[in-house]
Formats: structure tokens, C-alpha cells, sequence
């Protein structure tokens, strides 16, 4: 089982600004209690047991209110001193994983899929980097994976170039160790661009769909919508 999670806590929350001022996007408050919180409680349900947290805006903040643990879970910090972009931030909090592989999810969004399920799927696969994709009914304003039938990306395609049903990046990750030792990354560089988009041709990528619950609180009508969607789920 993977006990070990990856969290991209260092987001500036520009889009949010018109409704969240000197606050790391992570940190934004649902319903009195920040974002974060609900989703560390969420991979503890999963079966995580420790977290790394990738900060660098006000990162005091989070550090401050977590600690070295949350809620039984026990919380590490891998700063960045300077914007390392979506993979180099990953690649650096790497460093501070103590097991083979590692969750890796956004700060700013919750995908509730079955960890254990994406997991066993990544196991049986033998895959070095799996993706939990989300199933939509319309994917037009999304940029969209396409697998095979053995589950195989086979394309990263761009916004507006698909319509209809399908599949789009559900930003959540398992990551093997070794991955990073198969390929040369500079210190900052985006996982979309620089790794999905060149890579995945290279590399055996592995999609795994899922329809769970989806959010992402990264403007202010689904940060709203956030305090609603909580509320109603009992969270």
C-alpha cells in the first residue's frame, strides 16, 4: 500500500485575489477551517500516513498551522526558495520521500478517488508515473488524455481539441523513485509540458479513469461553490 503523499501547497492563488488577500491558496478557509485540512483528512481516510508538503508563498503560514503533524498525520516541508514550476516542485519534495513511491495531488483541488484502487491498477502495471483521469461528459474546455485499451496514454491533447465525452487530467499522481533517475530534468520545469508532453512517447504513461467527486477551488466561483459543495457533504 502507499503510505507516502506528495501535496503542491505553494500556490499563489492569483485568481482568488478579488476574494482571498495574504493567504497561500491551500489555506484558503471553507466553511471556517482551511482547504488543506479537509484534504489531509482525506488522505489519512486513504491510508496515508505521513505527508510532504511542497510550500514556498507564505509558507510560514502553512508550516505554522500544521506543524509536524496534523490529525495523526505526520507533516514534512520541502521548501522552495524560488518557484520551481508544477514538476520541479514535485522533483525537489522527491527528496524528503522515505519510501519507493509516492501520492502526489494539488493543494488546491480534491479528487476523491480509491487510493487503494488507483494503486493495485499502478501496481499491476508496473508503472513508473500513473494518472487518475476524470471522466466528463464534456471535455471541449478541458485539455484531454487519450488511452488504449491496455490503459496507455497515448495523447495529451490540447484544450478545444476533443468534444464530447471523455477523459481529462484529474491532477492526482503515483510516482516511482526511479522515475526521476531515468530522465534529465532541470531544477524548474512544468510536468505538463516539459514531461507529459515530450515524455509519454518515451514512457509507458499509465491512465486510470475515475468518476468520484471533483473540485477546484482555484477561482472565486468554484472556491464559493467549494463552501456549498462542503457543507452538503457534511464535511
Amino acid at each position: 500500500m502507499i503510505t507516502e503523499a506528495i501535496v503542491l501547497a505553494g500556490g499563489f492563488g492569483t485568481r482568488l485575489k478579488t476574494v482571498l488577500q495574504d493567504v497561500p491558496k491551500p489555506m484558503a478557509p471553507i466553511n471556517g477551517r482551511p482547504f488543506l485540512e479537509y484534504q489531509i483528512n482525506y488522505l489519512k481516510q486513504q491510508g496515508i500516513k505521513r505527508v510532504i508538503l511542497s510550500v514556498g508563498y507564505l509558507s510560514e503560514q502553512i508550516q505554522n498551522h500544521f506543524g509536524n503533524q496534523f490529525n495523526g498525520v505526520e507533516i514534512d516541508y520541502a521548501i522552495e526558495k524560488t518557484p520551481l514550476g508544477t514538476g520541479g516542485g514535485i522533483m525537489h519534495a522527491f527528496k524528503k520521500v522515505k519510501t519507493l513511491e509516492a501520492l502526489v495531488v494539488n493543494g488546491d483541488t480534491l479528487f476523491e478517488i480509491d487510493i487503494k484502487d488507483f494503486y493495485q491498477k499502478h501496481q499491476a502495471n508496473k508503472a513508473l508515473f500513473s494518472l487518475a483521469l476524470r471522466k466528463l461528459d464534456d471535455i471541449s474546455r478541458y485539455g484531454s488524455v487519450v488511452i488504449d485499451n491496455q490503459q496507455i496514454i497515448q495523447e495529451f491533447a490540447e484544450k478545444g481539441s476533443h468534444k464530447g465525452a471523455g477523459l481529462i487530467n484529474g491532477g492526482v499522481y503515483i510516482i516511482h523513485g526511479y522515475f526521476f533517475e531515468e530522465i534529465y530534468l532541470p531544477s524548474k520545469f512544468s510536468m505538463e509540458k516539459d514531461v507529459f508532453e515530450y515524455y509519454y512517447e518515451k514512457f509507458n504513461f499509465y491512465g486510470f479513469p475515475f468518476s468520484n467527486y471533483f473540485l477546484d477551488i482555484g477561482i472565486p466561483e468554484d472556491y464559493q461553490k467549494t463552501q456549498d459543495d462542503f457543507t452538503k457533504l457534511g464535511y
